[in-house]
């Protein structure tokens, strides 16, 4: 499903977004070393070993984008004009490598553009759970999306 436009949004709708990801190593790694992140729970499997987790937890930073990436399809793809900013970003759980990880987003908040009449803010609350249904990310994202065109 493509994204929808400003007014097919109302407050209160839910999406459990069909596109799971089971995270890899190699997703793990290279997200890490691409954005210079030398946390070594990330990258060192024996110090990630000797700390309370016992094994390499995933980037949290990738985690988040994951979280958003599996949203966009059916929230923005096609219709966003900007992502005004990701507010209340929370990680309650650690990430660790073979998770599988699925998105469930609901629309918080609407309004009408001051400064764009062909467009309006919509407001996500964005939840990524692991396989076992425990919350690993949150959010509230706030995207300014394109008005049904004339």
């Amino acid at each position: 499903m493509p994204g929808r436009y400003y007014e097919q949004w109302a407050v209160g709708d839910v999406i459990e977004h069909a596109l799971r990801r089971t995270v890899t190593e190699t997703d793990n790694l290279l997200f890490t070393t691409m954005t210079h992140n030398s946390q070594p729970l990330h990258l060192d499997a024996e110090a990630a070993r000797a700390s309370e987790f016992g094994r390499i937890l995933v980037n949290g930073t990738f985690t988040f984008a994951l979280m958003v990436g599996l949203s966009v399809g059916d929230t923005t793809l096609g219709t966003l004009v900007a992502n005004l900013g990701y507010d209340k970003v929370v990680m309650p759980a650690p990430v660790f490598i073979g998770d599988t990880l699925a998105c469930r987003t609901e629309v918080t908040a609407l309004r009408e553009s001051r400064s764009r009449p062909d467009a309006g803010i919509v407001t996500f609350a964005h939840r990524l759970t692991n396989q076992s249904g425990v919350a690993v990310c949150a959010c509230l994202r706030t995207a300014l999306l394109r008005k049904t065109p004339p």
